[in-house]
């Protein structure tokens, strides 16, 4: 008589709270080339970006997504300490470079804490701008619980044009020229700021605001990007 065979299957990634925010690390089996933050957009949540993690993962990257604060599974609202929370996220990934990327409101924070968080790289996916953002917290339209004062305030403090003069990491942006919220124009405009000596801009036809999330293709081409840097950036790190 054939006897019956338990196989335990390792869980898909590993979950857990840090400071109130939710959170998912996909880590790979191997040699961990580095480590991918990945950040949401507004009215968003770390599950939809779990498509990405996976493909990072698979080839060798670790891949960390997140709850912002006020949505998701994490509570409160997101404020103006968001920049203290994406900080918080990286102390939960291994040893080594670390890069951000992000869509929309993740887009956005992704270029505005890089130098914060001393980020190896950033891909941003039809990043938002920030008079955009603003106007979303003053109309009540951007989605997810805000702390409209708080979240407003650090809107104002940082702005993403700004920002981006001010990164020297390599940067890749990406829109899809069909985008019905944020304009393709605003990508361009934010390479042309851009002081980063590696910089990118891929404007893809069609599509929309949410297209190039989840397009295979671009991730793989995001994830190649991030394979370069962050393999120069490993000795830089090895040194912190």
């Amino acid at each position: 008589m054939s006897r019956a065979r338990v196989v335990r299957i390792a869980p898909p990634h590993e979950s857990c709270r840090c400071e109130g925010l939710a959170n998912a690390l996909f880590r790979p089996a191997g040699e961990i080339l580095g480590s991918v933050v990945i950040l949401h957009g507004a009215g968003s949540a770390k599950e939809s970006h779990f498509d990405y993690a996976r493909q990072a993962r698979a080839l060798g990257f670790a891949a960390i997504a997140f709850d912002l604060r006020g949505h998701g599974e994490s509570g409160g609202a997101l404020d103006g300490d968001v920049e203290r929370d994406v900080l918080a996220i990286t102390r939960l990934l291994p040893d080594g470079p670390v890069a951000l990327r992000g869509s929309s409101l993740g887009g956005y924070l992704a270029l505005a804490v890089a130098q914060a968080v001393e980020a190896a790289a950033v891909v941003a996916i039809c990043a938002a701008s920030t008079e955009g953002l603003r106007r979303g917290v003053r109309n009540g339209t951007l989605g997810g619980r805000i702390d409209a004062p708080s979240f407003d305030g650090y809107l104002r403090a940082h702005d993403v044009t700004a920002a981006v003069a001010a990164l020297s990491v390599p940067l890749l942006l990406l829109h899809a020229e069909g985008d019905e919220i944020v304009p393709v124009e605003h990508s361009h405009a934010l390479l042309a700021a851009s002081g980063s000596p590696t910089r990118r801009l891929i404007a893809v036809p069609g599509g929309h605001h949410r297209s190039l999330q989840h397009d295979e293709e671009i991730q793989g081409v995001s994830l190649r990007f991030l394979a370069r840097a962050l393999a120069d950036d490993a000795p830089a790190a090895a040194e912190r």
